[in-house]
């Protein structure tokens, strides 16, 4: 008798939230099951569970911080390795580079136009802004 093991699981499915904790979205799989119970991330533009069943060709919607990421899956793994081969595993679209600039200039330009000051307020300066902020 000889024991005959097939590992054809690479070419099945993968887990979403192995999948993304794979990809390098997340850190780790329980922050990868955390965003996916909490609606940051669409799986073919529905909410989904932690353990949907990812395939070629899907599309996934990761939102991270102030970024929103839109990208197809060109491979699947379940197993972590290096950055290199995580962007192997997906691909983003135009649409959602493009946003993700447009997004990151803007912030850029809002953090340019109101620049925080040197110095706190001193006691006059807080009343003032107090009464200001009451008024309003």
């Amino acid at each position: 008798m000889t024991n005959l093991k097939t590992t054809d699981k690479e070419n099945s499915s993968t887990r979403l939230d192995k999948w993304l904790w794979a990809a390098r979205f997340y850190r780790t799989r329980a922050i990868a099951k955390q965003m996916i119970d909490g609606g940051k991330v669409f799986y073919n533009g529905q909410r989904t569970k932690s353990g949907k069943a990812v395939s070629i060709g899907d599309t996934i919607k990761v939102r991270q911080g102030f970024e929103e990421k839109e990208v197809t899956v060109i491979a699947l793994a379940d197993k972590r390795k290096d950055a290199g081969f995580a962007q192997t595993l997906y691909e983003e679209s135009t649409n959602s580079l493009a946003t993700r600039e447009k997004n990151a200039l803007a912030r850029k330009q809002g953090i340019l136009l109101s620049p925080a000051s040197d110095t706190k307020p001193d006691k006059k300066q807080r009343r003032k802004l107090r009464e200001f902020k009451e008024r309003i």
